[in-house]
């Protein structure tokens, strides 16, 4: 067997699993969370944004030793949730799956809710606190909360904490430097630079963040992440309106195409509504990660009055990755008709490059280069948040001792990801992506009453005004 043939099985494989197993086991699994919960994202969503925005501009909203404020945990998990994959990913959903691809991510988006809050809650409930520091995510609420399997516990914990590490903290981030160089040559007049001296730079500035630990990331998160989401949804909205006209179109096909067949227009293939489903399903789940396992890490050491908090404020995360920044790139994209501009080959364009073509249709070669600023930032605190998910892992396997080996492995990865385009590297890191979400699904959907109950209590002290929560556990 060839390289080509090794890597296109890798691929066969990671499809199979992703289309097959994984879209429809988180889709399920988000409907059944969000029908036992009885539907958060709509009867709480409201106070939630008020939690988590009012929060912003109070000073009483601290983190204690150890831990971050419920906004700095979320300011992290959507510093992971929001990436290249919510410019390039949603571009190739529609091009794939037509306008009503984007429908079905909305869909995705609500359900994942459901899902999403049940991780951020169990998270809280089964942290632990090791020499000071607050630590958890799917690994701990596994092998706490099904301690009572035994040895099926500690293997579906530990398989989870390997999976992760290499799929986020070393794989992945050498995929995302790999998306900032290629952005930043993409800018006119730097298509010569070394990427070598990106992907070193990428790596300092990381590093720097790394060493200062929790506190450094969750101060990090919460002064970028902001910042980066506010500026491509206020140039997307720049965007709408320059196309005001074609808005209401917009939405009008999208829906249409979303119960209907989608004919072939310019770079968008024909789809069929099943078509329209999965690639809008799949850019959502894979996109805001509900049910993948990666945010629970962020959400777990948040400061909070009880768990349901955290998970209400967890939900707020998929709405603005989703919702929000997802929808910001396919509308920019439909209502510019960037999907009949080609390139200089003649062919249409596809991938990041569309969202581009909508942005330079809109503000000429100051688009381009906003896109690629973007592109940077969304991968950068990725990097961010992927490093702090597989740390914790690190801790939960090894304890801190093999912290310092991590952190070296993750910054030569950085590195080496600038300099060229594996695909090896990344046919494994999405298919060690899809894996780690198996054991996640499995704990989640297990304890799923103890989640319903704790929402319960929750609401029964929130009527009375006095929240609270014994959170002694995390000391054991």
């Amino acid at each position: 067997m060839d390289y080509g043939q090794l890597v296109k099985l890798i691929n066969d494989i990671n499809s199979f699993i992703a289309s097959n197993i994984l879209m429809w086991g988180l889709l399920g699994a988000g409907t059944y969370l969000s029908f036992l919960l009885g539907f958060p994202q709509i009867t709480k969503i409201g106070y939630a944004f008020k939690m988590v925005f009012g929060g912003l501009f109070r000073k009483t909203e601290n983190s204690n030793e150890g831990s971050m404020s419920s906004f700095q945990a979320l300011a992290t998990a959507v510093a992971a949730q929001v990436g290249t994959g919510n410019v390039a990913g949603v571009a190739t959903a529609i091009t794939a799956g037509g306008p009503g691809a984007v429908f079905w991510m909305w869909v995705s988006a609500f359900l994942g809710m459901g899902t999403i809050f049940t991780e951020a809650v169990l998270a809280q409930k089964y942290r632990k606190r090791i020499h000071g520091e607050l630590v958890g995510g799917p690994a701990y609420y596994i092998s706490r909360g099904l301690k009572k399997t035994g040895k099926f516990a500690k293997f579906l914990a530990s398989f989870f904490s390997v999976t992760i590490i290499l799929a986020l903290g070393f794989m992945g981030n050498a995929v995302q430097s790999n998306s900032i160089a290629a952005g930043i040559k993409g800018i006119s007049g730097l298509e010569n630079i070394n990427p070598g001296i990106i992907g070193i730079i990428v790596a300092i500035l990381a590093a720097l963040i790394f060493i200062g630990g929790m506190n450094k990331i969750a101060k990090f998160a919460e002064l970028v992440v902001p910042i980066m989401a506010a500026v491509y949804i206020l140039a997307s909205i720049l965007v709408l309106l320059i196309f005001h006209k074609e808005v209401i179109p917009t939405f009008t096909w999208i829906v249409k195409s979303a119960f209907s067949p989608n004919a072939v227009v310019g770079g968008i293939a024909g789809a069929s509504v099943k078509v329209a489903v999965q690639k809008g399903i799949a850019r959502g789940l894979f996109s805001n990660e509900a049910g993948m396992g990666s945010t629970p890490h962020a959400h777990a050491v948040a400061h909070v009055k009880h768990p349901a908090e955290q998970g209400l404020s967890a939900m707020v995360g998929v709405f603005i990755d989703t919702i929000l920044v997802c929808s910001a790139t396919a509308l920019s994209i439909l209502v510019t008709k960037a999907y009949i501009l080609k390139d200089a080959n003649g062919d249409f364009l596809v991938g990041a490059q569309l969202t581009q073509g909508a942005f330079k249709s809109s503000f000429g070669e100051f688009g381009a280069i906003l896109l690629a600023v973007c592109l940077a930032f969304f991968a950068f605190t990725t990097i961010i948040g992927w490093y702090y998910f597989g740390e914790s892992n690190i801790k939960f396997l090894f304890g801190k001792k093999m912290l310092l080996p991590y952190r070296i492995v993750v910054i030569l990865c950085i590195i080496a990801g600038s300099l060229q385009e594996v695909k090896i590297v990344w046919s494994l890191a999405d298919i060690f992506n899809s894996l780690m979400v198996l054991p996640n699904l499995i704990a989640i959907v297990w304890m799923s009453f103890e989640v319903k109950a704790l929402f319960k209590d929750y609401k029964e002290k929130f009527a009375k005004g006095n929240v609270t929560y014994d959170y002694s556990e995390e000391d054991k």
